[in-house]
């Protein structure tokens, strides 16, 4: 028996909820984490007639991209969605950016169609460690560096401590720390207990500086054991978060395609996984695209980024006016498919991923939501 907090803690490796970008609202947005699951609806958007198959199917869980609370609500009314879903028992969790940003999410899956090679994020990054951008993808762990001032004969006995704490773990290599050599000085006052000195007499003590990794889950152990096996009464020391800089995590993909391809080919790829039936293209409709930039949804504010990487695709759901024209003067082709229909193909994958670890549930795909505008020439 599956409860809502159940399903979270599975969503939450997909889309871990800290790439989210700080205006978005995600998370439970409705309904009651201990109730229990008995079948699943994915989404993008929740509208009436996705409340209505959520209701026909026996779905009491919807997970959806866009969430269905953006602002603070001063009145729900009885006519309302919002009202709808907690009338009838379906707890909602939003996904929204989070599945934008994380390794493998909607935008991994736009530059894979678009045939990007090792695609990087274009813009608007977040805070993350690599454990936060495993998500559909392999990732690592989310370390800390302890640093602490040892007396020499002491430095061994403090090393095994953290060792056996957690620390000093590289892949496939234990026990890694590194040490050097320095001065400590003190001033013991009173009511100090020093293990080394006496209470009022300046003291100068050979000191190894000992440093070695900590994943993030076994730090507070490790503090704990080191000080107690430090002799001091007060060790010295420092616990700094490590951070990637070379591989930063945002909205948005960019980089060199495997190999040149016309647009004419690349749009064949993207109208056969994305389904999309018309896209609006600003620029040259005929050229050869050797670099290119995708951001699923609404994605105008990267173009400065994409025009300095001088890009020759831009793959999006939709841009303002005044981008556009800044995409045509310098030259960029940008498609833009209309904003769900650059979003709506990653719910396959998402939900495959999760009834891999939620086999006990049923999970849907909703066959009502679509893309709210209808193409038409006129």
């Amino acid at each position: 028996m599956l409860r809502v907090k159940d399903c979270i803690d599975k969503i939450e490796k997909i889309a871990p909820p800290k790439l989210a970008q700080g205006w978005d609202n995600t998370g439970l947005l409705v309904g009651d984490s201990d109730a229990v699951v008995k079948k699943t609806l994915l989404t993008i958007d929740i509208t009436k007639d996705v409340v209505k198959e959520a209701k026909r199917t026996g779905c009491n869980f919807i997970i959806s991209y866009h969430p269905v609370i953006w602002d603070g609500l001063k009145a729900i009314a009885k006519d309302s969605i919002v009202y709808e879903l907690v009338k009838s028992g379906i707890s909602v969790y939003s996904i929204h950016t989070a599945l934008d940003a994380v390794v493998g999410g909607v935008n991994d899956g736009l530059a894979e169609i678009v045939g990007i090679k090792n695609p990087k994020p274009v813009g608007d990054f977040v805070q993350s460690g690599p454990a936060q951008k495993r998500g559909l993808a392999e990732g690592g762990q989310n370390n800390y560096k302890l640093i602490v001032f040892v007396p020499v004969e002491s430095l061994q006995e403090v090393a095994d401590a953290v060792f056996k704490a957690g620390a000093g773990w590289l892949g496939n290599y234990s026990h890694c720390s590194f040490s050097s050599a320095g001065l400590g000085t003190f001033f013991p006052l009173e009511g100090a207990k020093p293990a080394i000195g006496k209470k009022g007499e300046f003291e100068n003590v050979e000191e190894i500086k000992f440093e070695s990794i900590v994943p993030s889950e076994k730090i507070a152990d490790v503090v704990k054991a080191m000080k107690a096996a430090h002799p001091y009464e007060m060790p010295a020391f420092d616990v700094i978060k490590l951070y990637d800089i070379e591989d930063k995590i945002g909205l948005g993909r960019i980089g060199l395609l495997k190999k040149p391809m016309q647009l004419s080919a690349i749009l064949k790829k993207i109208k056969a996984a994305t389904g999309a039936k018309a896209a609006g293209i600003v620029g040259p409709k005929k050229r050869l695209v050797k670099k290119a930039a995708v951001c699923a949804g609404s994605c105008g504010k990267l173009i400065m980024n994409v025009i300095a990487e001088k890009c020759n695709l831009y793959l999006t759901g939709e841009i303002k006016h005044h981008q556009a024209i800044a995409a045509q003067e310098a030259g960029v082709t940008v498609v833009c498919l209309s904003h769900t229909v650059s979003e709506r193909f990653i719910l396959k994958k998402v939900a495959k991923e999760l009834q891999k670890s939620l086999k006990d549930v049923k999970i849907l795909v909703s066959k009502k939501d679509k893309d709210p505008f209808e193409w038409n020439r006129i």
